[in-house]
């Protein structure tokens, strides 16, 4: 990487979990360079114009602003794959250390798409979430929520990824499962084994529907540490 040494990195005043005190929620990164921040490698002046706060009890700051990647699926328009991976880098120097991908955008094209350019970005420079339970265009085979579908699915978005493990694991749409039950007894047992052997550090779900994602977070018996939804208090909210 152009400039960057883990020396330089460990000259920056790091904003951590455990500083005190927060100024509220969100912390621009002028007062404080976040945890990710690596010298050489980011904008500094970039970064500091960035807000930040901090993910739930993960330890994680994250940037107010993520990198999303359906549209690497092709679910809008076509593109060209090296003007994806440009944004990316891009969005990631100017202090974004969030991107959100799945299997389920482009059955993997997304997430191959990261797996190049993820190769020039320092490692401790963003976190990455990725989602199992949901595969194919075809709505017979859409879905999947059994355990041992799961545990492949994350295998293969890590060779996908080019990447040992990912910062957070996550039920995709679990609202399309046949029964709650499903996703209480097999994925989210599935993914805390592969918390467990090192392959993501948190379990999340994501949905649209609020009301699946509150009864898995009361119902669970497997810690769920984040929650994500979709297009709430949105302009395409339908």
């Amino acid at each position: 990487f152009t400039g960057f040494s883990m020396e330089s990195a460990a000259e920056a005043k790091y904003l951590g979990p455990g500083d005190e005190p927060w100024p509220g929620m969100r912390i621009p990164g002028s007062q404080r360079l976040p945890p990710t921040f690596v010298r050489g490698f980011h904008d500094e002046s970039a970064v500091r114009k960035m807000l930040y706060s901090p993910l739930g009890q993960t330890g994680m700051v994250v940037s107010l602003l993520g990198i999303g990647t359906s549209a690497f699926g092709g679910f809008y328009e076509a593109f060209e794959e090296e003007e994806a991976k440009a944004a990316v880098l891009y969005a990631l120097r100017c202090g974004v250390n969030f991107i959100d991908t799945a299997v389920w955008y482009g059955q993997g094209r997304a997430e191959r798409i990261l797996g190049d350019v993820l190769q020039e970005v320092p490692p401790q420079a963003y976190y990455i979430g990725t989602k199992a339970c949901r595969y194919d265009r075809d709505v017979a085979t859409m879905f999947d929520f059994s355990a041992a579908r799961t545990l492949q699915s994350v295998d293969e978005s890590l060779e996908r990824l080019r990447l040992p493990y990912v910062d957070i694991i996550q039920v995709h749409d679990p609202e399309f499962a046949d029964t709650i039950e499903q996703v209480l007894d097999e994925v989210l047992p599935a993914l805390d084994q592969c918390r467990q052997e090192g392959k993501a550090k948190f379990v999340g779900v994501t949905g649209y529907p609020l009301s699946c994602q509150r009864a898995l977070l009361d119902q669970s018996s497997v810690k769920i540490d984040t929650s994500l939804c979709y297009c709430h208090y949105f302009l395409v909210d339908t």
